[in-house]
């Protein structure tokens, strides 16, 4: 790794136009791919995104953007996905450029439905990039805020600790501060399970539920998080730092939270399907649900929240007697 890597983000998005913010902090050349043409130009003109995050100020000259993933494939060494999980296949499918000499980092937080595997899993399996060319970019942290330039947190994850660092301090500010870990399996799983507990969160919310009951909820879903974790990798970590118990927190509790906003919807009363419609944005956590459910039937570990949360949002089970069941066996 050298200064003369350059970076680009690869999605449209709230938390791609976040993350194209900090970096614009830092480089003079940030490379963005997104497929909408319209919102291109519009960002050449105006300086903003016109669909996600309106208020994040962005300098257009600074900006290489394309609307052909090869392009920007081609002309990048470090490629940072933030495309939703459940359109990620599609877009690879685009692409007629090799990944092999490239440095993969996903800031998506969840997993891709057709290969049941986490972004880096997937990355390593399907694409054939080595591990230490894999990293994470994890919370806690809102894209809202960051558009707002509130203090916020990373966590950047990594084998390789030198791409990490050069990964974090291109992202660093005056209102953003990053930490580095080499925990990139279980940072990755933390950010898809996180989206499942907000879920529950708003549920609970939408049912009627309190704080007082809220907060006994991520209390247990911060140790159902670690049972599952260990499961799938096992390894030193403290579960209560902020790449984990911050991320969950921040996901199940904040108006930003959009898994949370979707659970809500479905606590009071809306259809799956129809919370999907009226909401704007993708919420990662509906389809991470249903591969942590599968992944979790064959690791046995105990998970009683995304059970139930698995049960309300697959199995058409109701909201109102399946969270009476849950809180009756919550400590």
């Amino acid at each position: 790794m050298n200064e003369q890597n350059k970076i680009a983000v690869l999605g449209g998005g709230s938390w791609a136009t976040a993350i194209v913010k900090m970096l614009s902090e830092n480089l003079e050349t940030v490379g963005w791919y997104m497929r909408n043409e319209q919102a291109i130009e519009h960002i050449k003109e105006n300086e903003h995104n016109p669909n996600y995050l309106r208020s994040a100020e962005l300098n257009a000259e600074q900006l290489d953007l394309s609307s052909d993933i090869n392009t920007t494939v081609a002309n990048y060494d470090v490629l940072i996905f933030a495309i939703p999980s459940a359109f990620l296949m599609k877009e690879m499918e685009k692409l007629s450029i090799s990944l092999n000499d490239k440095i993969i980092f996903s800031a998506i937080k969840g997993i891709v439905p057709e290969t049941g595997l986490i972004i880096g899993e997937h990355f390593n399996q399907v694409h054939n990039i080595p591990l230490e060319n894999i990293g994470v970019i994890t919370g806690p942290c809102h894209a809202e805020e960051v558009a707002m330039e509130r203090l916020s947190y990373l966590t950047i994850a990594c084998q390789d600790e030198t791409k990490a660092s050069f990964v974090g301090t291109s992202l660093e500010s005056w209102y953003i501060k990053t930490k580095i870990s080499d925990d990139i399996i279980g940072t990755e799983y933390a950010a898809m399970l996180k989206n499942i507990y907000a879920i529950a969160a708003g549920i609970a919310h939408g049912l009627g539920y309190g704080d007082n009951f809220q907060s006994v909820l991520m209390s247990n879903a911060i140790r159902e998080m670690k049972r599952f974790i260990k499961k799938v990798h096992k390894m030193k970590r403290n579960i209560n730092n902020s790449a984990y118990l911050g991320d969950l927190l921040v996901t199940g509790y904040s108006i930003f939270s959009r898994n949370r906003q979707f659970g809500n919807m479905v606590g009071k009363g809306y259809t799956v399907k129809s919370a999907q419609i009226e909401m704007s944005m993708i919420a990662e956590g509906y389809y991470a649900t249903e591969s942590a459910f599968k992944i979790k039937e064959n690791n046995g570990a105990k998970t009683p929240i995304i059970d139930t949360v698995y049960g309300i949002l697959y199995k058409n089970k109701n909201p109102k007697k399946e969270f009476k069941k849950l809180a009756d066996n919550l400590d």
